[in-house]
């Protein structure tokens, strides 16, 4: 009869958290130090990574865990994470789904005949509200209506990182507030919060954000408005080309209606994307001229325009909104997102967030300072280990008990887990969503960032309303005369 192996000791808290210092390292001096101080290439972020995984995976070893353990600790990490990383691929293949069956050129070409140029920025901010609210999704909204929306403004010469920004801002308002959500649930639950307890404490901070950044688009739309350059044809010749290419038919509105139905009715999110991809390659191979092998193709590495026959030359805007989407567009995002997972999976032994969290935000007694530590620890949290979900508990759990013995009610501290959680994602060049947001709109996380203003005003706002009392609702803990 074999005897199991003794557990390793309890690491120490140096110990417990030296992978995160090393990732922290390798991140500042790899994305930051080189490109802004050195003038030097920044690192690439799957060796970063992978690095930080292997140096984790070390002290593992050195503190006594066998590999069967760190694996299975990896390998649950990664189960927990496949759901997302299934909807990045069902993602890649709608977009090329959409675009070969002439559901996004359809879209685009009504958008920029009836859209004017000085409002699609607000525009672009607004229709990512309604569809969130509607969905719950902000990867979903921003992976359907949001390239429908990055189609247009291009053609009419809009900024894309203005556009990207809005569109990702407007995105995030549903996936904040709508209590379709998975981040607005889990953050309730973590907190243990009625969900429109939740929900209500959150308008507190995200409406006036909201407000400001509509403003500000409406006023870049109204004083800048964008200008086609000279190589973008007119919206009118834009929208014919595009009719040159594709049949449209009213059947294509029926790939995105199908995701906006199922989406309010919670249907679940992948069986739904997959039930529009194949709706959609019907559509193309029922209405459009392409022969199967180049539908196939397109759900693989995205539409080609030379797929078509083209006579005469098109304008060049055409090739940036019609040549993406496909399975392998989402590559990058993948592997990047799996390295992050091999890291968090690791660190899970040592109980390295919780601890880290605890031990850093351990003076916060007062009102203010809580919702303060409650900010930073759940930003913190969310960057290190790319998972709201993961971040909701972790903060929840250090903050809950110290928010009672404040006096402040617990609604306050499940809106500060998605003050800066769940508007932050977009915002942290790694993180899960900010791969997908990149590789959906093609725009970079440092064009797009300053941009994204709904997230940039919300952490203002959240930050001032704990600083000066409004908005934080605290009552005064019973002192010992009161109670008795």
């Amino acid at each position: 009869m074999t005897t199991p192996s003794p557990r390793p000791p309890a690491p120490s808290f140096l110990q417990a958290t030296a992978p995160a210092w090393v990732l922290l390292t390798l991140l500042l001096y790899g994305l930051v130090l080189r490109p802004l101080a050195l003038d030097e290439a920044p690192l690439a972020l799957e060796a970063i990574f992978v690095f930080s995984a292997a140096f984790a995976m070390a002290e593992l070893f050195w503190l006594g865990f066998s590999w069967n353990e760190i694996q299975g600790a990896i390998i649950h990490r990664l189960g927990r994470a496949l759901p997302a990383i299934f909807i990045l691929f069902a993602i890649g293949l709608l977009v090329g789904a959409w675009i070969i069956s002439g559901t996004i050129p359809m879209l685009v070409a009504w958008g920029v005949t009836l859209v004017s140029p000085s409002w699609i920025y607000p525009l672009a901010f607004l229709i990512p509200v309604l569809f969130s609210l509607l969905t719950g999704t902000s990867w979903g909204s921003a992976g359907t209506i949001g390239v429908v929306l990055m189609g247009i403004g291009l053609s009419v010469g809009a900024d894309p990182a203005v556009l990207a920004g809005a569109i990702i801002g407007g995105a995030y308002f549903g996936d904040k507030l709508s209590p379709l959500s998975d981040t607005t649930n889990i953050a309730a639950i973590a907190t243990e919060v009625p969900l429109f307890s939740h929900i209500r404490a959150m308008l507190w901070t995200t409406l006036p954000a909201a407000g400001l950044a509509l403003a500000v688009y409406t006023a870049r739309g109204l004083l800048h408005p964008p200008a086609p350059a000279a190589d973008l044809a007119a919206p009118e010749a834009f929208a014919a080309a595009l009719g040159g290419l594709f049949t449209f038919h009213p059947a294509l509105l029926l790939p995105p209606l199908i995701v906006l139905a199922g989406a309010w009715r919670a249907a679940p999110t992948l069986p739904l994307l997959l039930l529009s991809i194949v709706v959609a390659t019907g559509l193309a191979l029922l209405l459009q001229p392409f022969d199967a092998a180049q539908v196939t193709a397109a759900l693989k590495n995205g539409y080609r325009l030379t797929f078509s026959e083209v006579s005469g030359s098109l304008p060049d805007g055409i090739a940036v909104l019609l040549e993406r989407g496909g399975l392998y567009s989402m590559s990058e995002a993948i592997f990047i997102a799996m390295l992050v997972f091999l890291f968090v999976g690791a660190i899970d032994l040592l109980d390295t967030m919780p601890r880290l969290v605890n031990r850093a935000f351990a003076f916060a007694r007062k009102p203010s300072a809580l919702v303060l530590s409650a900010l930073g620890a759940t930003a913190v949290t969310n960057a290190m280990t790319s998972n709201q979900s993961a971040t909701s508990f972790i903060v929840g759990d250090a903050f809950s008990r110290r928010f009672d013995g404040a006096g402040v009610p617990r609604p306050l501290l499940s809106r500060s887990i998605e003050d800066t959680g769940t508007m932050l994602e977009s915002l942290v060049p790694w993180h899960a969503t900010a791969l997908f947001m990149v590789a959906t709109l093609g725009v970079p996380v440092s064009a797009y960032a300053p941009w994204q203003l709904l997230s940039l005003f919300n952490f203002a706002f959240a930050i001032l309303f704990a600083l000066f009392g409004q908005g934080v609702l605290h009552r005064p803990a019973p002192s010992k005369e009161t109670a008795s």
